[in-house]
C-alpha cells in the first residue's frame, strides 16, 4: 500500500477485526520504495514490491494502532479548528477596517471579552459610540475618548456589514464551543494516560494540550521506537546526510511526520524565548547558539533536543 494516503485505514481496521484469519497488512513507505522514474508500471511494480518484502528490503511506515489512531483524528481535527479560528479572526479584522472601524488599533485582543461586547453591540444595531465604549471592561488601557473615536468613525454602519458581523461572530462562537468539545473528547480518551500527560506538560515550552497532541502521534511510552535516534529521524528533527566520499554536503533536515515537527518548533520557540521558561536549558541552550547558527537552526537544535 505505496501511495494511499489515508485510504489504507478501513483497510487496516476491517483486518484488526478478523483479527488471525486476515493476515498481515504492511503499509510501504511511497517515497523509499518507488520505481525508477521513467520505468514504472502497475504490473512491474507490484512485482519488485513483493520482491522487496520477501527480501526484507522493503521500507515500512509505522501504523499506530485503532486507538492511537483515534486520537490522531481527535487531535489534528481540533488544529484544524484552531487555524479555521485564526483565519476567521484575519477576515472580521480586514472586515472592521473596511467599514472605518478602528478597534483592533485599541485593543490587543480582538476577540476577547470587552471586543466581543462591543462588536456583538454594534452587530445588534447600537450607534452610539458612546455606549458601544461604556461595555468595554475598566482594565482596558484604551481611554474612552480612544474607543468612541474608534467606533464613531462611521456614524451610518451600512446593514451588510452588520449582518457580516453578525455572522462572523456567530461562526467563531460555534467554532470555539467546537474546541471545547474537542477538549473534553480528548480528555477522555487519554484518561487512562493522565500521567503521562502531566509529565510531559511540565517540560518547558509544553503544556497539556501540545502534551496531549504528542502522545497521539508517538503513543504514551514511544515503545514503538527503540531509540531516541529513531525517534528524531522518524520525526525529521535531526540533521540530515548527504555523504560523499567522507563529506556531508547536506545539513538540511529529512522529511518525517509533519505535525510532530509543526509542535516541536512551536515548543521550542515557546521554551527558548518566553519569560515563563526563563533560565530553564533550553534557553541557555539558544543563546549560546543563535549567533553562531541563527535562530531557524538554533529552534531546531532546540526541538531535536
Amino acid at each position: 500500500w505505496g501511495a494511499l494516503e489515508r485510504y489504507w485505514k478501513p483497510i487496516c481496521e476491517k483486518r484488526e477485526g478478523a483479527r488471525r484469519k486476515s493476515g498481515t497488512l504492511h503499509l510501504a513507505q511511497a517515497q523509499s520504495n518507488r520505481g525508477r522514474r521513467g520505468r514504472k508500471r502497475d504490473f512491474v511494480d507490484a512485482e519488485r514490491l513483493v520482491k522487496r518484502l520477501v527480501a526484507q528490503e522493503l521500507t515500512l511506515s509505522f501504523v499506530p494502532d485503532a486507538e492511537q489512531r483515534l486520537w490522531r483524528t481527535v487531535t489534528r481535527k481540533k488544529y484544524h479548528l484552531r487555524c479555521d479560528r485564526v483565519r476567521l479572526q484575519n477576515q472580521l479584522e480586514a472586515l472592521l477596517e473596511e467599514a472605518h472601524i478602528k478597534l483592533s488599533s485599541l485593543v490587543s485582543d480582538l476577540l476577547g471579552l470587552s471586543a466581543r461586547r462591543m462588536l456583538k453591540a454594534l452587530a445588534d444595531g447600537e450607534t452610539n459610540p458612546a455606549a458601544l465604549a461604556a461595555l468595554a471592561d475598566e482594565r482596558l488601557r484604551a481611554t474612552p475618548e480612544q474607543l468612541c473615536d474608534a467606533l464613531g468613525a462611521r456614524m451610518e454602519l451600512n446593514a451588510v456589514y452588520r449582518r457580516l458581523l453578525k455572522i462572523a461572530l456567530e461562526e467563531l462562537r460555534l467554532i470555539d464551543e467546537q474546541i471545547a468539545q474537542l477538549d473534553q473528547e480528548m480528555a477522555g480518551l487519554l484518561r487512562q494516560h493522565q500521567d503521562a500527560v502531566e509529565r510531559l506538560a511540565e517540560v518547558p515550552g509544553l503544556g497539556v494540550d501540545s502534551a496531549q497532541q504528542i502522545i497521539a502521534e508517538v503513543g504514551p511510552t514511544a515503545a514503538t521506537f527503540p531509540s531516541e535516534k529513531c525517534l528524531s529521524s522518524w520525526v525529521g528533527a535531526c540533521p540530515g546526510d548527504h555523504e560523499s566520499a567522507g563529506v556531508n554536503y547536506s545539513h538540511r533536515s529529512p522529511k518525517g511526520n509533519r505535525h510532530m515537527r509543526r509542535l516541536l518548533n512551536q515548543a521550542a520557540n515557546a521554551a527558548a524565548r518566553t519569560t515563563r521558561t526563563k533560565g530553564s536549558i533550553f534557553e541557555i541552550v539558544y543563546r549560546r547558539s543563535v549567533p553562531r547558527l541563527g535562530h531557524n537552526q538554533a529552534i531546531g537544535a532546540i526541538a531535536h533536543r
